[in-house]
């Protein structure tokens, strides 16, 4: 091991349709032009999935305007997607679920459609259940709480479908008569399934319209929680999450019940005048690798070093058994990152473990690890069955976006050598660390920037086997997509936290790029969905493509 340097099931109130839609040209010539932005430039705004009659151009919904209106789908990020009675005019309303009918006021008007805030709900959605989390209607996390699970995942299937047709322009024949959709994977864990979550300190704490007329006071009100949606400085007080594990939600409690005592002199930040001591708390949970018992990370992001200050806190979350680190990162600038320029321990060890796939994995505070264990177990093992490496220690495999190489190092145990790469340092150097911790000595990491890679790359290692590549949501950058197309490793196997960036990729390697005069020489084998965080919109990709 050496680290080298760096180098150049459907939704029934949906139906399929293979004509091409204005917003779909949008949104497919959008990605397009994203594929050679650099990774932090890219947004993708995916707000429109379906859309089965057109809309009257003439109409167009003024501002401030209110509609009654019926959502019939689920569209990126979880807006709701509705069309206006009798023009089909597209219209996008946060929180709106499948069957809901409401009244809806017009914020904002795009080009070819619109988006709203519900003001009244008339008659629920379908699949209603109630959402067992107190914060579920005002908290941005899980916004479909009160969406039967089942529903959750017909919606995720459908959104994943529609994009791989009309963004990666796969026919529906293909995909069903070459049975290269697989059925969405479900989550068997539906809460506390995360082991890890980042909450807010702040001095303005966001109340429900329900609630403000009861603080009228003008006094400042300090908050731990989550950031309520829209605001950055603005914290809706949480008690306990539904998502963490419960010896996470000890120490949270545990917190809340001491903080704001005016003894302490402990300050929450200010974000406008950058004031304040307590900036975020990090919750990390791992198992302990001999007994396999929950063991919990706790670190204090802050404005300064005063470890004076946060000893109370220590001592008492300290008294609970799960409890093994206790850190501090200190971030002085005024920037909302909870990465600290500066790291101390101040109770127990400066790392947890965690195990995956058979490995064993050191988690420090900043460590970039998958956020649901289980559901990973589930991912990483789809993902070793489409590597399809036949165990005898002959393959190469390239695995691109390699972050902390737990991907690449359970490949390792099958593979002759395997070549990672990924532009955070940290990660490469956390990757070498688990490599050495688990006995693995046949992988190398290597730290570079994949959207900046010249005509050397490549030479440094010889021709793949198999490809892995799990780009972040930007997808891949086209440097590396011709670079792809002109290596033709026998197998591509693309991991993706994006449909929309997954589909416009998948479009490039196997229709080609014309306006690049890149022929696309790859087929699309299977591509199934996998939910790893239930509740939210969030969908991951796993796609097997082999050279024709």
């Amino acid at each position: 091991m050496a680290t080298m340097p760096s180098h150049g099931l459907r939704l029934r109130h949906l139906t399929t349709t293979t004509t091409t839609r204005p917003f779909l040209r949008t949104l497919r010539s959008s990605l397009s032009s994203q594929a050679s932005l650099p990774e932090d430039s890219a947004q993708v705004q995916v707000q429109v999935q379906q859309q089965p009659s057109k809309p009257n151009k003439s109409y167009f919904p003024k501002r401030g305007q209110t509609l009654e209106l019926v959502c019939e789908s689920l569209g990126f990020k979880g807006k709701g997607l509705c069309k206006v009675a009798d023009t089909g005019f597209v219209v996008m309303c946060d929180r709106a679920l499948p069957g809901e009918r409401f009244i809806g006021r017009v914020t904002r008007k795009k080009d070819n459609y619109a988006e709203v805030t519900k003001v009244k709900t008339i008659s629920p959605h379908w699949d209603f259940v109630d959402a067992p989390c107190e914060y579920a209607s005002y908290c941005g996390g899980c916004k479909t709480q009160n969406l039967s699970y089942e529903a959750q995942l017909r919606a995720k299937e459908q959104q994943v479908h529609e994009l791989v047709m009309h963004v990666g322009k796969f026919s529906c024949e293909e995909l069903e008569s070459l049975n290269i959709m697989k059925p969405i994977v479900p989550c068997d864990i539906q809460f506390h399934y995360r082991n890890k979550m980042e909450f807010s300190f702040g001095t303005q704490e966001w109340l429900p319209k329900e609630l403000l007329l009861e603080k009228q006071d003008g006094s400042e009100s300090y908050a731990l929680g989550l950031h309520a949606p829209g605001f950055f400085d603005k914290v809706l007080n949480v008690n306990k999450c539904l998502l963490q594990s419960e010896p996470a939600n000890m120490v949270l409690a545990a917190i809340q019940d001491c903080w704001r005592d005016p003894q302490l002199g402990i300050s929450a930040y200010n974000v406008h005048s950058h004031a304040g001591f307590l900036k975020h708390l990090m919750l990390r949970t791992g198992r302990d690798v001999k007994t396999g018992l929950p063991e919990l990370m706790v670190n204090f992001v802050t404005s300064s070093y005063k470890p004076e200050l946060l000893k109370p806190l220590v001592e008492k979350i300290s008294s609970i058994p799960e409890v093994v680190s206790v850190m501090n990162n200190v971030n002085s600038s005024i920037g909302n990152t909870s990465v600290g320029e500066e790291e101390y321990t101040l109770y127990g060890k400066s790392a947890i473990t965690e195990i995956l796939r058979g490995l064993t994995f050191q988690i420090s505070a900043n460590s970039f690890f998958q956020t649901n264990t289980h559901q990973a177990e589930v991912l990483y093992k789809l993902i070793e069955e489409c590597a399809g490496l036949r165990g005898d220690g002959s393959e190469i495999v390239l695995d691109l976006f390699c972050g902390t190489g737990t991907i690449g190092l359970t490949l390792a145990r099958k593979a002759r050598q395997v070549y990672g790469y990924e532009v955070v340092a940290q990660a490469i150097a956390d990757a070498c660390l688990n490599a050495k911790l688990n006995n693995i000595y046949n992988a190398t990491f290597v730290q570079g920037d994949l959207n900046k890679i010249d005509e050397s790359f490549g030479n440094n290692f010889p021709k793949p086997d198999v490809v892995i590549s799990d780009p972040n949501r930007p997808g891949m950058h086209m440097k590396l997509i011709k670079f792809l197309l002109k290596l033709k490793a026998p197998r591509i196997v693309y991991v993706s936290c994006n449909p929309a960036t997954c589909a416009r990729d998948l479009d490039y390697l196997c229709h080609g790029v014309i306006d690049k005069n890149l022929e696309g020489c790859y087929k699309l084998k299977s591509l199934q969905a996998v939910d790893m965080f239930p509740h939210t919109p969030h969908i991951e990709c796993v796609c097997l493509l082999e050279l024709c």
